[in-house]
């Protein structure tokens, strides 16, 4: 393409108020200033080819919008012919010698554009192009900033319970305000919320839908507890006690294995905190659950008898070429060892990865 002949737009003095708006826009709501500047062209595009019949089909990057400190200045961008094919791109010679007599055939002519004079049509499609931009932007914040949230523990206030039960929580305040989804399978069963309650939830992460990104949230992932634990426990936090493993059956049962990174700490007593402090905060944010706190072993044998706990274990005995065990259990801690509907057995099995056969002490001997 020839070298263009510029020819001085017009200066209008709005366009450093819109410069500064922009930069407040982004410090406010983290909207880039460059995205904003987009969309703004994309917007003078639109309404430049709105008010003008010939231009209607003129390409994008034939309208050239310049905004800065210094102003906000717009042309658009012509070839000079001597024979007009295509309006939207072409200019006749005559015509353009009248801006310019020194253009040639064959060059690029810049025609200012005063865009406060757009009608009305034309400067609302520009304003509603604006205004999708910042809340696409918006969404776009919302969404890279809760997916860098995910698998954070945070307080929410549900909205509505939707039809089919599901709940929709707002998390967050100001810029980091979003709306966030708790399905049903994702509620822990017997617990019951209504608009305006308070609730804490876990990220699972971020769904991109029609009317925006929404916020995936869970009550029943074993990290809730995990989570809970290093809200209520320093030494979780700083790393003396870490959390090697997690099994849960939510709003009825979880295990978890703690181990010492630091010698002469007790794991279970820093868990469990003075008078039991710490894990039946933990209990009543989980409206009740029961919670086993072990201690993690590199001993697979001793692993799986931590993990049977509350019941006594006579002895665990592995089993070659599997991951499994069998355990020996008096005959008075069988039911205690198995659990209600095999509960304890299979959060046990569970946690440490081994199948677990449990056996009675008097059928061992007898075999």
């Amino acid at each position: 393409m020839a070298r263009a002949k510029k020819s001085e737009a017009p200066k209008v003095d709005i366009g450093g108020e819109i410069f500064s708006s922009l930069h407040e826009l982004e410090k406010m709501k983290g909207i880039p200033v460059e995205y904003m500047v987009e969309r703004l062209t994309q917007a003078l595009t639109n309404a430049y080819r709105k008010d003008r019949e010939d231009d209607r089909d003129i390409p994008a990057e034939n309208v050239v919008v310049d905004l800065s400190e210094k102003g906000l200045f717009m042309h658009v961008v012509k070839t000079v012919v001597e024979e007009v094919e295509d309006p939207s791109t072409q200019m006749h010679i005559e015509a353009a010698k009248k801006l310019n007599p020194n253009v040639c055939v064959g060059e690029n002519i810049q025609l200012p554009v005063d865009f406060q004079k757009f009608g009305r049509i034309a400067a609302m499609t520009a304003r509603q192009v604006v205004i999708q931009g910042i809340r696409e932007a918006e969404r776009g914040a919302m969404a890279d900033n809760y997916s860098n949230k995910s698998a954070e523990l945070l307080t929410g206030t549900v909205q509505q319970v939707g039809m089919e039960g599901d709940l929709f929580v707002r998390i967050g305040q100001g810029a980091e305000q979003g709306d966030g989804i708790l399905p049903v399978s994702e509620q822990i069963a017997g617990e019951s919320y209504k608009a305006g309650d308070l609730i804490r939830v876990y990220v699972l992460g971020v769904q991109r839908v029609n009317r925006g990104p929404m916020i995936k949230l869970s009550r029943t992932h074993p990290n809730v507890v995990r989570r809970l634990f290093e809200l209520e426990t320093p030494e979780i936090a700083d790393g003396t006690v870490e959390i090697r493993n997690i099994a849960r059956e939510p709003g009825s049962r979880s295990k978890i294995a703690v181990r010492a990174t630091v010698e002469g700490v007790d794991p279970v007593g820093t868990c469990v905190g003075p008078r039991g402090g710490r894990v039946n905060a933990v209990v009543e944010e989980l409206h009740g659950e029961k919670i086993d706190i072990i201690v993690w072993s590199e001993d697979p044998c001793e692993y799986v008898r931590a993990a049977l706990s509350p019941s006594d274990v006579v002895s665990v005995t592995l089993i070659p070429g599997q991951k499994a065990c069998r355990v020996i259990v008096p005959d008075d801690q069988l039911s205690l060892a198995i659990g209600k509907e095999g509960q304890n057995a299979r959060l046990a099995a569970r946690l440490t990865g081994y199948k677990i056969d449990i056996k009675p002490e008097s059928q061992a001997e007898q075999e």
